[in-house]
């Protein structure tokens, strides 16, 4: 079958996001590093909405994104902000597992018949969450995977939902994301190599080389 895997479209993603912390770390005035970078937040976000589509057991799914958000923070906070514990920002994977938890809370909630403006709340209080935080894409990222998430059935709606949210919600440098769109409309359905823990431990670790690499050079 034609188009790209879901293990081609995180490879493209990491790879992304290695360029731009390179860029960010260390040509900071080269701006085609930091638009490479926006490639890869949505593909991540998409990623994780099929995610939890499929996951056997959101409860383990979420509790994975929570522990390596906090094994990603103290990398993160060298790599990015210069300091060993920085909480005026928190890592990616924060806003990640927010909204794993958000869609954790409303299935259990699902489950016993309470549907009615109970996604909004909880949305909402997802959002409130990741902005008292401020995580990492934040606002943008939780309704992005719930667009994914929500709209996954329907190809052409999800994509054009998601450009209208970058669009609408964000600017200057942040609107290169919406390069993300035509690869994500490659995506096949395919699976691909897992690799599962190499996807997981990559951020972490490759922010604390970067973070090393710096202090040497």
């Amino acid at each position: 079958m034609r188009g790209l895997s879901t293990f081609t479209l995180k490879m493209i993603a990491i790879i992304s996001m290695l360029i731009d912390h390179i860029g960010h770390i260390f040509f900071p005035e080269v701006m085609i590093f930091r638009i490479i970078g926006r490639i890869s937040f949505p593909i991540f976000a998409y990623v994780l909405a099929e995610g939890i589509h499929y996951t056997k057991d959101i409860t383990k799914y979420m509790l994975r994104l929570g522990i390596f958000a906090l094994l990603s923070e103290i990398p993160y906070d060298l790599a990015i902000m210069g300091s060993v514990l920085e909480f005026s920002h928190q890592n990616v994977f924060f806003t990640l597992f927010f909204a794993v938890l958000m869609f954790w809370a409303y299935k259990k909630i699902e489950h016993h018949g309470l549907k009615t403006g109970t996604l909004v709340v909880i949305f909402l209080l997802g959002i409130f969450v990741c902005r008292y935080l401020n995580t990492d894409y934040c606002d943008i990222g939780i309704l992005l995977i719930f667009a994914f998430y929500m709209y996954r059935d329907k190809k052409v709606g999800r994509l054009v939902l998601a450009g209208a949210l970058f669009l609408g919600l964000t600017g200057g440098l942040q609107l290169y994301a919406l390069l993300a769109l035509p690869l994500i409309a490659l995506h096949n359905g395919e699976q691909g190599p897992k690799m599962k823990s190499f996807f997981y431990l990559f951020y972490p670790a490759h922010l604390l080389i970067l973070y090393i690499v710096h202090l040497i050079v």
